[in-house]
């Protein structure tokens, strides 16, 4: 006979019985204060689509948008970016969007990955997981990836609609709390 053990028996609780999980993400309902990147190099912010969609997501779940800047796909100029923001102490969270494909100017993985001081690689897998459910094979060819650095928690998207949206209420939104919060113990 088989196992038939539920996974109840290995969620964690916290002091008032309730899956540590479900407390988890409790703690991540306090806003946060964001900057949104978009890096592109044919979108101005009349068409940037994807970073608006980023944006209006954010601010209907209570979080602020601290800054928003429209780039070029350019390693340098995101690294000074993303430099400058860990040398401020307003923003916890960084979502970027575009870049993460395989084409010879996608190079926004490239200077993501090389600022990342801890990586958290269950995001990447999970979002390619998902856009495979959704879009098939092509899915692999994504370079989505998230950390942190220092105090601020990096995530980095493709820029098309359907995978923002996918990313941001599959996996960010319902976790950067918790990320941001596991941050500052």
């Amino acid at each position: 006979m088989g196992d038939h053990r539920s996974h109840d028996q290995h969620t964690h609780h916290d002091k008032d019985g309730q899956p540590s999980h479900v407390t988890h993400k409790n703690d991540g309902a306090n806003p946060l204060s964001c900057m949104v990147v978009t890096c592109s190099d044919s979108r101005t912010k009349d068409t940037d689509t994807s970073g608006k969609l980023i944006c209006h997501l954010l601010k209907e779940q209570g979080h602020s948008i601290r800054e928003y800047h429209l780039i070029k796909d350019e390693p340098e100029d995101i690294t000074q970016l993303l430099k400058q923001a860990a040398q401020q102490t307003d923003k916890q969270v960084i979502i970027i969007n575009g870049g993460t494909g395989i084409s010879r100017r996608d190079s926004t993985f490239e200077a993501v990955d090389g600022f990342l001081q801890k990586r958290l690689d269950g995001f990447g897998e999970l979002f390619r997981y998902l856009s495979f459910q959704d879009i098939g094979s092509p899915a692999m060819l994504s370079r989505a990836t998230a950390g942190i650095h220092e105090h601020l928690v990096i995530f980095s998207i493709p820029g098309s609609q359907g995978a923002v949206q996918l990313a941001m209420e599959q996996l960010i939104l319902p976790e950067m709390g918790h990320i941001a919060g596991e941050l500052v113990k």
